[in-house]
């Protein structure tokens, strides 16, 4: 959704009525995850995707009729194996989307979610997507207001109680009720689509391999940031348009920086004295992954020293060292490629290994829902 924001944003401030098609449920392997979304606006412009091509082509058309008729629509595509050209996931799952046509007078909150997302403002938009209450009612839901309404007050609270939550945890998901909120009925489905504001990935040591690292970093959607207590080398011109650059040093800025339990740490400094005080106060703060470069004596050495500081063997097994998946990886930009492949197995519980030696689901549920 963030992807095709700008777009949406422009149909909707020219009163351009355009249908939205969200993914709001997913069942084996799947190429999108809830949350993923396409849309077909003006001049019947395409943005986004919802499954890799697999059901576009007919998601063209439901939003098509969506736009034309006001009519919220419900569907699902699986693989039919009783017609190989029926429209369906030829990679054997199943998804579930909502259609629903966007525009002022359709949805009036979207413009201040949009703006919210833009600026990287924590929102959570609830949809009704089945039971007796207006399918395609929206409801918007920021950390201190909200706006909308899925139709029923009491519902309203219950959603917006519960769209916080999840906003806490940068969470998407759905949620059912009670006509009236109820929490131990399942008459109403609410999908709650939190956009938290992206990860951000803190990289130490403003060498080559940091630049690399800081580029694919980007490129998967955090927020980067370079850190280095050498101002010769920690300038802006060797970093990417957007990287932010600091000069400091590197435990002194950790310590006066927040992380939370999505946040990327990649220690390339691969210098005792840079290095083991800011692993000590990596190990003792929330964080996905913490990844330290340096060759197996390095690591020898630097766990040696992390154990006089006092971690035991269960704080050590948080931290990946030497960096990275054996790729053999020579280059910068090689390196930061097996850096960005051990945070994705991590992040998904990915093994690592060639997909062809493995078997069952490409796509598996990932291990924390909240991911």
């Amino acid at each position: 959704m963030r992807e095709i924001l700008p777009a949406l944003d422009r149909w909707y401030a020219a009163g351009s009525p355009f249908g939205l098609a969200t993914v709001v449920g997913v069942s084996r392997s799947t190429p999108r995850d809830p949350g993923a979304a396409m849309a077909v606006g003006p001049d019947d412009e395409v943005v986004g995707s919802v499954s890799g091509g697999c059901v576009e082509g007919a998601v063209f058309e439901l939003a098509q009729q969506v736009v034309e008729t006001g009519e919220a629509r419900l569907e699902t595509f699986g693989y039919s194996d009783e017609d190989a050209f029926a429209v369906g996931l030829t990679c054997g799952g199943e998804i579930t989307l909502l259609v629903r046509r966007v525009t002022p007078d359709d949805d009036p909150t979207f413009g201040a979610v949009a703006e919210s997302v833009s600026a990287g403002r924590p929102v959570t938009v609830a949809t009704v997507i089945d039971g007796p209450a207006a399918r395609g009612a929206t409801l918007a839901v920021w950390p201190d207001e909200v706006a909308g309404s899925l139709g029923s007050t009491g519902l309203d609270v219950a959603v917006t109680a519960d769209a916080r939550g999840e906003l806490a945890q940068g969470a998407t998901g759905q949620r059912h009720y009670g006509p009236d909120g109820e929490r131990r009925e399942d008459t109403v489905t609410v999908f709650l689509h939190s956009f938290a504001p992206p990860p951000r990935m803190l990289v130490f040591g403003a060498i080559d391999y940091a630049a690399a690292v800081a580029r694919i970093g980007d490129f998967l959607g955090y927020r980067v940031t370079v850190c280095d207590a050498r101002p010769v080398f920690a300038t802006p011109k060797r970093f990417p348009a957007g990287v932010e650059v600091v000069v400091d040093w590197p435990h002194r800025y950790l310590s006066g920086t927040t992380t939370d339990s999505r946040t990327v740490i990649c220690v390339l400094t691969h210098d005792p004295k840079f290095d083991v005080p800011l692993l000590t106060e990596a190990l003792r703060r929330p964080a996905a992954y913490i990844g330290a470069m340096g060759s197996r004596r390095t690591h020898d050495d630097r766990m040696k020293r992390l154990v006089e500081e006092g971690f035991g063997e269960s704080e050590l097994s948080r931290l990946r060292s030497p960096v990275g998946l054996d790729l053999g990886a020579r280059t910068p930009e090689e390196v930061a490629v097996s850096v960005a492949a051990e945070i994705v197995a991590l992040r998904w519980g990915g093994s690592g290994a060639p997909l062809t030696a493995t078997g069952g689901a490409i796509h598996p549920r990932p291990l924390d829902p909240s991911r």
